[in-house]
């Protein structure tokens, strides 16, 4: 095996100029993997909601009786009810938040190649920005989708995006309705993003470090260099979501509570500024059954949609011919 400290790991392809083609060719990967990774979890997704919020159908449900009662009360396709807003919201969610990163990191390693502490740092740094980037252009996007989930068969409020993006603008005080949220989810999503982004890049400096024969094959579109395997693509993923998720978990049921305040008259206590939501979940229900309620389907949906969407979005960027392989050179 390869010391340690003899041991430095490089990219294989510069990245001093980034084209337009590999914009357009990451944002096609990004959308692609972010959709297959939503569609993947998309039941576990909905029941995650209806438990957030304490549906009143499904409020004393675990994951597995709620996900039966779903099929029982409404049906098998009701799982995936809010999947089509999702789709909608996500390719564009992906796509930027991928894109931003690359962008993101290759302008923090000119600004901070020089210095060793920053330069650890800039993929947490990168991701976080990606993330809130991503946030800010689809948000209303989520809303949707979260108000279309919560709905349950014979007490629809919404027909359709279109219908809840008109029925939220017009009744719930226009743009502001629909960015419901947003200080909540950003503050979530700046430890989410920055730690998914940290940890796989990590994980798979680690693999390629001390693993390579297990973990890495060689790139097909460069000779010399390796690229992870699929199986070890899916861990560095699975840990990544698992571990970001743990820290940012409080943020998200504050979101969706703040989200859906206005879907019935006991909730609208929920439709006020984050702060008072966060205090509001935790008096109510405490840290367990209140901010981190749902945590345990969380990882359950978080582990496996976050170890799909890297593990696409790299396979489909080496499909598409952006060379993603690494080099392992003596030092």
């Amino acid at each position: 095996m390869i010391a340690a400290h003899s041991v430095v790991i490089t990219h294989s392809v510069r990245m001093d100029s980034i084209s337009v083609s590999f914009f357009v060719k990451s944002l096609v990967a990004g959308g692609f993997a972010g959709m297959c990774a939503k569609s993947t979890v998309a039941p576990l997704d909905r029941i995650k909601i209806l438990l957030q919020a304490h549906n009143k159908h499904y409020r004393h449900d675990g994951v597995v009786s709620g996900l039966r009662n779903i099929v029982a009360r409404e049906n098998v396709w009701a799982l995936y009810k809010g999947n089509g807003a999702q789709m909608v919201r996500i390719f564009p969610y992906a796509s930027t938040q991928f894109t931003s990163f690359e962008f993101y990191k290759k302008l923090l390693n000119n600004s901070w190649g020089h210095n060793k502490f920053l330069s650890k740092t800039t993929s947490a740094v990168a991701g976080s920005m990606a993330g809130v980037t991503a946030v800010f252009l689809t948000y209303p996007l989520d809303t949707i989708r979260a108000r279309l989930a919560f709905q349950v068969s014979g007490e629809h409020l919404y027909s359709g995006i279109v219908n809840a993006a008109v029925t939220i603008f017009q009744t719930e005080g226009g743009m502001r309705a629909l960015y419901r949220g947003f200080t909540a989810t950003v503050c979530g999503m700046i430890p989410y993003a920055g730690l998914s982004f940290y940890c796989f890049e990590q994980m798979k400096y680690l693999c390629m470090l001390w693993l390579p024969h297990y973990t890495c094959k060689p790139c097909p579109k460069n000779t010399g260099g390796l690229v992870l395997t699929v199986p070890a693509k899916l861990f560095c993923g699975g840990l990544a979501g698992a571990v970001a998720q743990s820290f940012s978990y409080p943020f998200d049921v504050t979101r969706r509570r703040m989200q859906l305040a206005w879907m019935n008259e006991e909730t609208r206590k929920f439709g006020m500024g984050m702060v008072d939501t966060l205090k509001l979940i935790y008096r109510e229900n405490g840290i367990m059954r209140g901010l981190y309620r749902g945590m345990s389907i969380n990882y359950m949906r978080a582990i496996p949609m976050v170890a799909v969407s890297f593990s696409t979005y790299e396979v489909t960027k080496q499909l598409l011919g952006l060379d993603t392989g690494l080099s392992i050179k003596a030092g």
